[in-house]
């Protein structure tokens, strides 16, 4: 049996208490060093996520590497860990923008009396008073830091949990250090009631998802005690789901349905889905861009994987039954998303909004249940992942050389900070999907996914496409171009760090978009799994091409 997986795992878990014990302290050498240590961290955890996708083999089983070790042995819990393809990607994902994370936000829990706005260094906070020695200042940078490598731990543990329950687990467990994150080293541009928005933030993203967490803990214990009844007690996920393929794990329709959405809610909350995604503008906008990019690219990712995982492979039939409504409400949330991003007068907020948008494309490809609709979902993990990371990170530069997340408060930066403007634009670019960035091939494969089967939603669907056009174009255009405001005009170009961090995402930006085949091998296999537990096909072509008989296609 490999342990390769618990290593993965274990490591950033065990950096993140690290971290958290190095000695306290304001001075530079101590935080140079609580940063150095986690980023190492973070490195090693990398390289180890490498091994895993180069260990795994596509045209083997489902699931590889795996392991499994008793944990609550009366109830049939374990600590089993294993990778297909769909996690070996996301977990390739996650591996590769926690340490630019850091890097981005590298100044972002200094003590707020340290350098001043438009330096190499943190804005100063507005509601910092003169605590500059507190506890909670000497403790910042490695709190901040120990909490990126929990969140990073949590989120590959549930990318490769099989186990139900050990699932659950890390899927709430994470909440704890975002919402630290989010409140406590939340952004610092805002004026007295920045402190206060912070909280509401925190408090907002962390009741919505608590309470799909306890509609999905009894979804899991009605799974368990159906499943307990007909002689397969057990959370062993693959265990579940070969029983409900051969029909040894037979579960009532109203039942099964009403289990699928315990999940399901649990999961489009994460996600988020329209209409249970108000948390994510919040939240998003009031944290810092390094955690901003945690939630929408990393954490929200575990929702939508966990459809594909969990809803599809457990309750099948009732997945075939909800899939038209959730398609309306995903094609709802394209709409809406990018509507409402059209309109957005916050850089954050905006982003936030797009994001709304692309997790509806995302989760339409999952339920259209075609191998295109679902392979360009899973893709659509990643490079939206990659796009959103960029933008938001070279928006986060942004808005900490102004002091301001407000669209309103730039002009003429490409003109003062052309690098700046031109990472930008590139971010800007792979979000609208343009050809040839990575978003537009998982974009493209989810409408042609889409309308194979569903022409109608494919079409709508489309709008936002355009709409996205128009918000990314209208929001380089007025923080870009034009005369360069005053405040505008002493704003330095980025630096070494932060091209540092920029420059592998415009390559994996690039690569991606001209050359998928690496991911799409990986996610494949997985696809077609997923989609024969749910007993689907794709459509067959409504005009098939006819071959003329004893020869070739002409």
């Amino acid at each position: 049996m490999s342990y390769l997986l618990t290593v993965t795992c274990a490591v950033p878990a065990a950096g993140a208490i690290l971290t958290a014990a190095l000695p306290a302290g304001t001075s530079e050498a101590r935080r140079r060093t609580t940063k150095a240590v986690a980023l190492g961290v973070s490195a090693v955890t990398l390289a180890l996520t490498a091994l895993v996708a180069a260990d795994f083999e596509p045209g083997g089983a489902r699931y590889q590497l795996t392991e499994s070790h008793s944990w609550i042995r009366s109830f049939g819990i374990n600590f089993s860990l294993g990778v297909d393809g769909i996690g070996a990607v996301l977990v390739l994902l996650t591996a590769v923008l926690v340490p630019l994370v850091m890097l981005a936000s590298w100044h972002d829990a200094d003590p707020p009396s340290l350098p001043a706005n438009g330096q190499e260094g943190p804005i100063p906070r507005p509601d910092a008073g003169s605590e500059g020695q507190s506890f909670e200042n000497r403790r910042r940078t490695q709190g901040f830091f120990a909490l990126i490598l929990a969140v990073e731990a949590m989120v590959l543990v549930s990318f490769l949990a099989t186990d139900v329950f050990l699932f659950y687990v890390f899927f709430e467990a994470m909440l704890i250090p975002m919402y630290f994150l989010i409140g406590g080293f939340g952004d610092r541009t805002g004026g007295p009631e920045a402190a206060r928005q912070r909280t509401y933030a925190a408090v907002k993203f962390l009741l919505y998802n608590l309470l799909g967490g306890l509609v999905m803990l009894a979804a899991v214990i009605g799974l368990y005690v159906i499943a307990q009844q007909q002689g397969q007690g057990t959370f062993d996920l693959q265990a579940l789901t070969s029983a409900v393929a051969d029909g040894k794990l037979v579960i009532n329709p109203t039942a099964e349905r009403a289990l699928f959405l315990g999940f399901f809610f649990a999961f489009a909350v994460k996600a988020p889905l329209w209409p249970l995604h108000t948390w994510l503008p919040n939240a998003m906008g009031e944290s810092t861009a390094g955690t901003a990019v945690l939630i929408t690219a990393v954490v929200d990712k575990v929702g939508t994987f966990a459809m594909l995982r969990f809803c599809l492979g457990l309750f099948p039939d009732a997945s075939k039954f909800f899939a038209p409504a959730i398609l309306v409400l995903s094609v709802v949330g394209i709409i809406y998303g990018a509507l409402l991003a059209v309109g957005q007068k916050d850089i954050k907020r905006l982003v936030a909004y797009a994001s709304i948008s692309h997790f509806g494309f995302i989760i339409m490809g999952i339920f259209a249940m075609t191998s295109q609709g679902q392979s360009g979902a899973t893709l659509y993990m990643v490079n939206h992942g990659i796009s959103t990371a960029l933008l938001m990170l070279v928006a986060g530069f942004l808005i900490s050389r102004r002091g301001s997340r407000l669209i309103a408060d730039f002009g003429g930066v490409q003109k003062v900070a052309p690098v700046l403007a031109g990472t930008f634009l590139i971010g800007g670019l792979a979000t609208l999907s343009l050809p040839g960035l990575a978003p537009f091939v998982s974009e493209f494969l989810v409408l042609v996914g889409t309308f194979s089967r569903y022409p109608a939603l494919g079409v709508i669907a489309t709008l936002g496409i355009v709409l996205a056009a128009l918000y990314v174009l209208v929001l380089y255009q007025r923080t870009m171009t034009g005369p360069v405001k005053e405040p505008v005009s002493r704003m330095p170009d980025l630096k070494a760090r932060e091209l540092l961090v920029a420059a592998p995402l415009i390559a994996l930006t690039v690569a991606l978009g001209v050359y998928p085949k690496p991911l799409t091998d990986l996610v494949n296999p997985a696809v077609a799994d997923t989609l024969s537990q749910v007993h689907r096909t794709d459509p067959a072509p409504a005009h098939p091409v006819a071959i003329p008989a004893g020869g070739a296609q002409q």
